[in-house]
């Protein structure tokens, strides 16, 4: 008989953790905006919640959400909802939110002339908070798709730490999906999603969760 084998996602999302085990998630929600496009919908984070403590059943959980943002007056709608946002994951639902304002780089193309470059990668913020609190979990959730992690996810599970990988296929690179103890296309889970993306006009505002 050949021996099927079963992919890491099939693997991670038919068990659950130990008990005993402490679970710290770090979720890159810029990184992820591809997948949330591709579905259709926005990610319900209270959702997500009831998901990773039914699939991982953790004693612990802590979550970090990452997130860049406008700055005033360089939009033409109100970033209000984006705040109430922010607040809404942090006060209802316990998550702790790193957020900056989008750094404004001005460029010159030969092409186009002047122009203006926003730049809001959380990556070293994400790696700081990760190693820094490392001593209190024994597995890590990353939902991320970005390469650059590839060091941090060894170095980590090199310390005994159990990872699994989170993003879609459209948007993670093959070294980054291998590198983990598991990996899981969160295209493939119907629990996490909430209201459907609406395109933007003139006279609404971007869909909480959008990027602008």
């Amino acid at each position: 008989m050949h021996k099927i084998k079963i992919p890491f996602y099939k693997k991670l999302l038919n068990n659950q953790l130990e008990k005993s085990d402490k679970l710290y998630v770090f979720i890159d929600s810029s990184n992820l905006w591809a997948a949330q496009k591709s579905k259709g919908r926005l990610f319900d984070y209270q959702k997500l919640i009831k998901y990773i403590r039914n699939k991982f059943n953790p004693a612990e959980l802590k979550i970090f959400y990452y997130a860049a943002y406008p700055a005033d007056g360089t939009r033409n709608y109100s970033l209000d909802n984006r705040h109430k946002f922010f607040t809404y994951l942090k006060k209802g639902l316990g998550i702790t939110v790193r957020k900056k304002e989008l750094k404004r780089i001005k460029i010159i193309d030969s092409e186009f002339g002047e122009g203006i470059k926003e730049k809001g990668d959380m990556d070293v913020e994400i790696a700081v908070d990760a190693m820094h609190h490392k001593g209190k979990y024994s597995t890590a959730l990353f939902f991320t798709g970005d390469s650059d992690f590839l060091v941090l996810i060894a170095y980590l599970r090199k310390a005994g730490k159990k990872i699994y990988v989170f993003s879609s296929k459209n948007n993670i690179s093959q070294e980054l999906r291998t590198s983990a103890d598991g990996y899981c296309d969160v295209i493939t889970i119907n629990d996490i999603w909430g209201k459907k993306i609406k395109r933007r006009t003139k006279e609404n505002n971007p869909p909480q969760g959008e990027l602008p």
